[in-house]
């Protein structure tokens, strides 16, 4: 007879965990508070236009195509554009620089915009193609719910050689002179809610991987994956109950018995949580000040007409970064020149918006946290449109058909952690080991976890490899807890047998 293990929040790492334990004969049930399911991953939808809610940048094409592939998700169900240009970062002094998946183009960038600076990128990749190998195998690709399997001479070795001592910043400036350079390879870490100045160097993996790799863009939006996923949990008989909140947990004996949603009491063998960790760690007897990631405020337009010269991503940086960063990090004030990201998929999707409209997506990084009141910093939001159509978007107002408007204090109470974007922040003393793990609460042997705060961290791809772990972690504990009864009753008919 099957075990039942009972997955709380049908978010990306929720789906792939149930199929993925579904494959192994599990029998498993989603449960989502929400009225659908995908948790970050949504979209904005009004008047015939669509944009996604949350991620946008679709990094490690590889992890993500076979993670699906692993979870039974048909290939033919989605499609993948890679991008030839990545993005161009528009820095406050006139100066551009672009990012080109081809190494040449590249290069050829960097003597035209940084004459000098070809050996350092050339370097950089060099040394980066090692460490990316190295790092995804020792820390990407394993969980650490053994913390004595995270502290190996191995392990050790390899951290040494991704500098972690060092931040992303500094780790940049070993190869690049210039300082907008060195801001160009460790912004990155804002994708995942870090402080360039403060994010362990192992996080210089992203901008290596935009180059080695390449950006690229799910068609329909990166939000429409989740469609994908549900067709997939329905064909293989996964019971997905929207509305429905697992409001308690039972425990006994150091396990989870049994959850209460909806006024029904459900038994299970296992359970799974997919909600965002640090705002429910209370339920499994984890007490721990974590500090959140950054948060965003987050702008989303339908527009008359199409910017088809701007690139679907790009940057645009303050007049000083490390002051922005400052003010996010550390001073968590509302910014007073920050940089900002804008996302203009209609550049390559017209099926985002009505013919001859588009839609648009700026980002612009702010604190986190419940002590701002985002809906008195309206003159915020016009200073930020302002500078939008004077340095990106032309008659941005002019061309205005609908925006909408979502903060830290939106995204809190949807349930994410002091209204941080990206789970908790990605420092040195929250990652690898440091992080929540798969298996999260040594008080509690049959609850897992998986989502953006649990290791190895944020992205979609990363959370469908903690989806993984998570899964991994329940086949061995259910076969070994398999192994020792099947022992156990050896023993006791050896001794009956004996007694005879």
């Amino acid at each position: 007879m099957s075990k039942h293990i009972a997955i709380a929040g049908a978010g990306i790492g929720g789906m792939i965990t149930a199929l993925l334990l579904k494959k192994q004969g599990f029998q498993v049930s989603l449960y989502e508070k929400e009225k659908q399911a995908g948790g970050r991953l949504a979209f904005v939808e009004r008047e015939g236009y669509r944009i996604d809610q949350g991620p946008t940048i679709v990094l490690l094409p590889d992890m993500l195509k076979e993670i699906l592939a692993e979870a039974g998700v048909s290939k033919d169900a989605w499609e993948l554009l890679g991008l030839d240009t990545l993005y161009t970062i528009h820095f406050k002094d006139g100066k551009k620089y672009t990012k080109y998946k081809d190494k040449n183009t590249q290069l050829h960038e960097l003597s035209k915009q940084f004459p000098g600076e070809e050996e350092g990128f050339k370097q950089y990749m060099t040394d980066m193609k090692k460490s990316f190998e190295v790092g995804k195998a020792s820390f990407l690709e394993k969980s650490f719910t053994r913390k004595r399997d995270f502290w190996t001479g191995k392990n050790l070795k390899t951290l040494l050689r991704l500098k972690a001592y060092h931040s992303t910043k500094k780790f940049a400036g070993s190869y690049f002179k210039d300082e907008r350079l060195r801001e160009a390879y460790s912004l990155q870490t804002l994708y995942i809610g870090g402080n360039p100045q403060t994010a362990p160097a192992m996080y210089s993996l992203i901008p290596y991987s935009e180059h080695e790799h390449g950006i690229h863009y799910v068609k329909g939006g990166y939000a429409s994956l989740v469609d994908v996923l549900m067709d997939t949990l329905k064909a293989n008989g996964i019971p997905l109950h929207l509305s429905s909140k697992v409001e308690k947990i039972h425990k006994k004996d150091g396990r989870v018995t049994s959850i209460k949603v909806s006024d029904e009491t459900i038994k299970v063998d296992g359970l799974v949580w997919n909600g965002d960790f640090p705002a429910s760690a209370e339920h499994f007897d984890m007490k721990k000040n974590y500090e959140p990631s950054s948060g965003c405020v987050l702008l989303y337009f339908g527009l008359d007409g199409t910017y088809q010269d701007s690139d679907v991503h790009q940057f645009f940086m303050g007049g000083n970064f490390e002051q922005h960063m400052k003010e996010v990090f550390q001073e968590k004030k509302v910014p007073s020149d920050p940089s900002f990201y804008t996302f203009n998929p209609s550049v390559i999707d017209s099926t985002l918006a009505p013919v001859g409209k588009s839609v648009l997506y700026v980002l612009i990084p702010v604190p986190s946290g419940s002590h701002i009141d985002w809906s008195n910093e309206k003159s915020f939001i016009d200073r930020m449109i302002k500078s939008i159509e004077s340095r990106a978007f032309p008659e941005l107002t002019k061309r205005m058909e609908w925006m909408e408007v979502r903060t830290p204090n939106d995204a809190e109470l949807d349930g994410l952690f002091q209204g941080g974007s990206f789970g908790i922040a990605p420092n040195l003393f929250q990652s690898g080991v440091f992080r929540p793990q798969a298996k999260p609460s040594p008080a509690l042997a049959n609850v897992y976890a998986t989502g953006a705060s649990i290791h190895p961290g944020g992205g979609i791809p990363i959370v469908m490899q903690s989806a993984k772990l998570a899964a991994n972690q329940i086949i061995h504990d259910f076969a070994h807890h398999s192994s020792a009864k099947d022992v156990n009753l050896n023993e006791r008919l050896n001794e009956s047998i004996s007694s005879l």
